[in-house]
């Protein structure tokens, strides 16, 4: 039998059929019709596997002993209580704890151990809160300065799309060109082209969605881009190897040189969903095939044997998730501040838009020309815009609200996903208006999501229950709360995540439904998430709250401001 290795890739020749036998149980091998050959990425795992069957050739051999020496460095990195920056991560405006000065250096270590070949991952498997993002804005820009990669390309749920140009404005310490791909085909695809003829210095970066990246057009000029870097947000997204999202991303990340996965989720739960992650990120960890895959670690039963019953060969399972992983979890980060904040921005549709900025105009011109300004008449305008940004349109005092948009229950869909579902962990939402909750209260039905919920009509007798319930009920998994009724004087640290779906002019009942989560008998930091719509009244509000304004006491001399795009 001979062994080459060219291109970061292992290929086997000449194979007799007792070699054959033993070489198909190894993991990330393929086997090669029309040469008659079997290749797979050169790892650890693979090199190590074939010096057990026969003698490495000297080549192969001192790359197996590399290897080992990268592993060694990257688990003493992990075992590191003071880990210092492996080289400099360009970072502006914040500072990396240590637990994020952990994952980058792990991350650069694997990420850069097969050098300008690539063809290696790391996963960063980070809960809610504690910085992954920001954590992948260092390595990227790390690499970039490093001269290692000039393309990114960054695949998330669509509400965390916005979140991403926002991160990298604020926070990275080099130049880039970003371009986030939303809208129609036509739209994706010209910022695309743009981003890609543009060549001013800088890291280009585009945004995408999961559901697009499949898409007729979309894929094929995602190839033709030719991400170095690809980041995979929410990665769990992909857990199915079979879905066409899935696939794409394999695709593209078997031409990419670096891959990073981005997770909240503990997936070491959930075995058989770690393949397709773990295929996108680095195929000679868990190999190519997932039959093999799951043989190899679940017990198959239940009517024709398609039904897992049991897991084995845990530990190897583990040693090899976190062979190019890092889990943090918020009890783990001793130096996390005990509150940490998100603004989550979604987009309106091009009508959806022209309704609301409709509106916002008739509103300022009704209170520029229509004599004395008072504070009712200005919060009232005020009232109307928040109503549109939560999704519904009142005509007047006596009308019935109209459904207008979902663009914040979209993006509070994907939280429900990521959080509660793949996570089993509990979440607090607060929002203003009924329509509001009653619109959400729908779509944890539709889910089968158990919750409490408190609003302006549950009777007072009732809410001690509907609280002592989310509190101790493991199968409660959200608290839905008006802001006005249920901010002052509960307990919900059962959760440690808390959404603002929207917001008032108060700020005492800001810092009131703050404190909900974040009190005496918390064993978590805590991570709020303010759901904007951008350009919007919702940006406005939130600036005057973080300045601890009450609005209704000076929106008089300031109303001008709140009806600005």
């Amino acid at each position: 039998m001979k062994i080459a290795m060219f291109n970061n890739t292992v290929t086997l020749a000449e194979i007799e059929p007792l070699r054959m036998i033993q070489l198909r149980r190894i993991g990330g091998l393929r086997w090669n019709r029309s040469t008659h050959t079997m290749s797979g990425p050169v790892s650890e795992s693979l090199l190590d596997s074939l010096s057990r069957l026969f003698r490495l050739p000297k080549p192969e051999a001192d790359e197996l002993r590399r290897l080992r020496e990268v592993r060694k460095m990257v688990e003493e990195e992990r075992a590191n209580p003071d880990p210092k920056p492996l080289v400099h991560y360009p970072i502006k405006g914040a500072t990396l704890y240590k637990h994020q000065v952990r994952a980058a250096n792990m991350a650069l270590l694997t990420l850069e151990r097969n050098g300008s070949q690539g063809g290696t991952g790391f996963g960063f498997l980070m809960e809610m809160g504690v910085g992954k993002t920001l954590t992948s804005i260092a390595v990227m820009g790390a690499m970039y300065l490093r001269n290692k990669i000039g393309r990114v390309l960054i695949v998330a749920p669509t509400s965390v799309c916005g979140v991403w140009p926002r991160e990298i404005t604020s926070f990275a310490g080099f130049k880039t060109r970003i371009a986030v791909l939303q809208g129609d085909k036509p739209h994706r695809l010209a910022a695309l082209e743009e981003l890609d003829a543009d060549e001013r210095p800088g890291l280009k970066v585009a945004v995408i969605n999961y559901e697009s990246t499949h898409r007729d057009g979309i894929f094929e000029a995602l190839q033709r881009y030719k991400a170095d870097l690809i980041i995979a947000d929410e990665s769990q997204r992909i857990k199915n190897h079979s879905a066409a999202q899935s696939k794409a991303m394999h695709k593209l990340a078997d031409a990419a040189l670096y891959r990073l996965a981005l997770s909240g989720t503990p997936v070491q739960n959930n075995a058989v969903d770690l393949y397709s992650q773990y295929r996108f990120l680095d195929p000679s960890v868990f190999g190519y095939n997932f039959y093999s895959f799951r043989n190899r670690y679940c017990i198959m039963g239940g009517y024709g044997q398609h039904q897992i019953v049991a897991y084995r060969n845990t530990s190897e399972l583990v040693k090899k998730e976190y062979s190019i992983a890092m889990r943090v979890t918020k009890e783990e980060c001793l130096d996390l501040p005990e509150q940490t904040f998100e603004d989550r921005y979604v987009s309106l549709s091009k009508k959806e838009r022209a309704l609301y900025d409709q509106l916002r105009r008739s509103s300022f011109a009704e209170l520029e020309h229509g004599g004395t300004i008072t504070a009712t008449t200005v919060l009232t305008k005020l009232l109307r815009l928040q109503q549109l940004t939560g999704g519904f349109l009142q005509a007047d005092e006596k009308a019935r609200p109209e459904q207008a948009n979902t663009a914040k229950l979209s993006a509070l869909e994907d939280i429900l996903d990521d959080y509660v579902l793949e996570t089993g962990k509990k979440l607090v939402i607060f929002a203003r208006f009924r329509t509001e909750i009653a619109s959400i209260q729908k779509l944890l039905e539709k889910k089968d999501i158990k919750y409490g919920c408190i609003y302006g009509d549950v009777p007072q007798k009732d809410r001690g229950g509907i609280v002592e319930d989310f509190q101790t009920n493991p199968e409660t998994k959200v608290f839905l709360a008006q802001l006005q009724t249920a901010g002052l004087g509960i307990t919900l640290h059962a959760a440690s995540v808390a959404v603002f779906y929207s917001l008032d002019f108060n700020y005492a009942n800001y810092a009131q439904a703050l404190a909900r989560i974040h009190r005496i008998g918390q064993k978590s930091a805590c991570h709020y998430i303010h759901l904007l719509v951008e350009n919007s009244v919702d940006e406005h509000v939130l600036k005057a709250l973080k300045k601890k304004e009450d609005i209704a006491h000076t929106i008089v001399d300031n109303w001008r401001q709140f009806f600005t795009a």
